[in-house]
């Protein structure tokens, strides 16, 4: 996506965090980083951020486990970020719609014929829509999170599972978790070359 969106991402992730920790439940960071597909480097980040702010305060537990409670105050920031990003996903949908459309037509003129997706929430049904304005076929479709469920007619498979099956061209589909997939590829050997991220000039 476009550099522009940048500080979007930043306060999105900030109310999906939130939102997480709105009940009273012991949650460690790693299980945070795994609902959001966010770094736990990135959730320890963001967490210091809210604390400071007097967003969210943090209630100790035994066994060194923490609840990360709401203050008024993160209430209502809460609430100031979800009606911001109901006009965010409005442009969300615009922008990514034809960023993934651009890079569809530059692959289906270039000879492609076959992609596969990584990354399956929201922008990935974006990308879905721009795909089925082109004559290129999703043949696979990936997220570790995601195994096993059904993503417009394709199966969810795992990173390494569907790097093991195609070879060709893959598009980054989420938003939310391009840096830590477009990293996961590449550990699992595919090359740049292979890596598409609309929006994202080649």
């Amino acid at each position: 996506m476009n550099v522009n969106n940048e500080k979007s991402l930043e306060s999105y992730r900030s109310l999906l965090l939130l939102s997480e920790i709105t009940g009273e439940e012991p949650l460690s960071q790693r299980e945070l980083s795994r609902r959001l597909g966010i770094a736990v480097g990135l959730v320890n980040s963001y967490l210091k951020n809210l604390v400071a702010k007097g967003y969210v305060r943090v209630k100790n537990f035994p066994s060194n486990r923490y609840a990360y409670l709401l203050t008024p105050q993160g209430l209502a920031e809460k609430s100031r970020l979800a009606y911001q990003h109901l006009s965010y996903f409005t442009s969300l949908y615009t922008v990514a719609r034809q960023d993934y459309l651009d890079l569809f037509r530059r692959l289906e003129a270039s000879g492609v014929r076959e992609v596969a997706f990584c990354g399956v929430d929201e922008v990935a049904e974006v990308a879905y829509l721009s795909l089925r304005e082109t004559g290129l076929k999703l043949v696979a479709v990936m997220d570790d999170g995601r195994a096993g469920e059904v993503f417009f007619g394709v199966p969810v498979v795992s990173l390494a599972n569907g790097v093991r099956e195609h070879r060709g061209p893959v598009i980054i589909s989420s938003l939310k978790q391009r840096d830590g997939l477009t990293q996961a590829l590449r550990g699992l050997s595919v090359t740049a070359s292979q890596i598409f991220i609309a929006g994202v000039a080649e």
